[in-house]
């Protein structure tokens, strides 16, 4: 089968856009990639067999996006791009990332009408919330979140089939759809075998926190990501745990209001922000930790998805420490890999921190379970089964 999959950004990277791909090209399938480019790059290029087809773009069509539905330029623009890549590459099936180009892809298969399959990685009309451009004139006045939540369930009852990326999440689009059960597939983002097997530990990260007890957070910094708890929750807990280092691998644009929180705290000592790091770094960070956080905030978003790093946490036997956010204390209860804190509760972060701490064993049991569960049942090779089922019956 030929798929095509349409994504609205570069690539690479895009770690699921690029798993999916490889799992489907070696089930037998060919798979073209519509991406955009902002630069003279290459149009044409076969990545990991993924025969990636570049489609220029520029600043105005990207502000554009974010308003694909409340006027329609961005998807006319898009459409005729996607339109081409169709035709040219002779696509049999479409595969959607995520809504926002959604609109444009539909548009652009109202002659072929090929049957699409929509990947829902987020929920966005929640995750816009926290976008900056919305939170202040003129993107809060023009934005209308009913608007893409309205477009986002016409477009999962419009797909031929849907897929997104925790239970949580399926159990929501249901609710709210009343789609068929069969219609909706899950495939959540795991790590490929390849992240813990093959991992090369760097030297140099290890020897720098040899004498540390770390706590470690992977990946974007987002306030809605729970940092200021941990950062807060550092004060105390230095007290106790005098070579305590609390490791942020990652970054945002909001990264200054969590370093204005360490120097109004005065904890700079006891953490390190280490900017946005290569994923092959990863591994080297997490072995050098004791105990690894995903201190999430609550909202909609977060109840109904799992972050990448709590598997990638448990791939090296580390304990978690998570917030109550439904769909990773579900995930991490369920699995005992780890203890829940109540979310932005800085007094039940400390507490828990310090039961992990004074409890070595506790933190091995911990961390046996979470890596069992990777193996046996959450890596990419099991869960991306879904996936290729999902093409394999695409047509019956």
């Amino acid at each position: 089968m030929r798929i095509g999959m349409i994504l609205d950004k570069t690539f690479p990277p895009d770690p699921r856009v690029e798993n999916e791909a490889i799992e489907l090209i070696k089930a037998g399938h060919n798979v073209y990639l519509f991406c955009l480019s902002y630069t003279n790059e290459t149009k044409k290029e076969t990545l990991h067999q993924i025969k990636i087809r570049r489609y220029h773009s520029n600043t105005l069509e990207y502000k554009l996006s974010a308003l694909a539905y409340t006027f329609p330029f961005y998807s006319r623009l898009m459409h005729q791009k996607i339109a081409h890549f169709l035709k040219v590459n002779q696509i049999e099936v479409i595969h959607i990332h995520d809504m926002r180009i959604a609109g444009a892809v539909f548009l652009a298969n109202k002659r072929p009408k090929l049957p699409t399959v929509l990947d829902l990685h987020d929920n966005m009309p929640e995750v816009l919330k926290f976008y900056p451009h919305l939170q202040k004139f003129p993107g809060k006045q023009l934005i209308s979140l009913r608007r893409w939540k309205e477009k986002e369930e016409a477009f999962i009852n419009q797909a031929t089939k849907v897929i997104t990326v925790s239970q949580e999440f399926v159990d929501d689009v249901i609710e709210r759809t009343n789609i068929a059960t069969t219609k909706i597939v899950l495939v959540p983002n795991t790590v490929r075998q390849s992240f813990y097997k093959d991992a090369v530990i760097n030297k140099a990260i290890s020897q720098k926190y040899q004498d540390n007890f770390v706590l470690l957070y992977l990946g974007d910094t987002h306030l809605r990501r729970g940092l200021l708890t941990a950062i807060k929750a550092v004060k105390k807990l230095s007290v106790s745990i005098k070579n305590i280092k609390l490791v942020i691998v990652g970054s945002n644009t909001t990264d200054a209001v969590l370093k204005a929180e360490v120097k109004k705290l005065g904890v700079a000592n006891f953490v390190d922000f280490e900017g946005w790091k290569d994923v092959q770094l990863f591994p080297s960070y997490i072995q050098a930790s004791a105990i690894c956080i995903s201190p999430l905030h609550r909202n909609k978003q977060h109840d109904v998805a799992y972050a990448n790093k709590l598997f990638q946490y448990m791939s090296f036997a580390r304990p978690l420490l998570v917030s109550d956010a439904t769909a990773q204390k579900k995930l991490i209860q369920k699995v005992e890999a780890g203890l829940v804190h109540k979310a932005q509760d800085v007094n039940d972060f400390i507490e828990k921190t310090l039961l992990l701490y004074n409890d070595e064993k506790l933190r091995e049991n911990f961390g046996v379970n979470g890596k069992q569960f990777i193996e046996t049942e959450f890596s990419w090779e099991q869960t991306s089964k879904n996936l290729v089922h999902l093409y394999d019956n695409l047509t019956d």
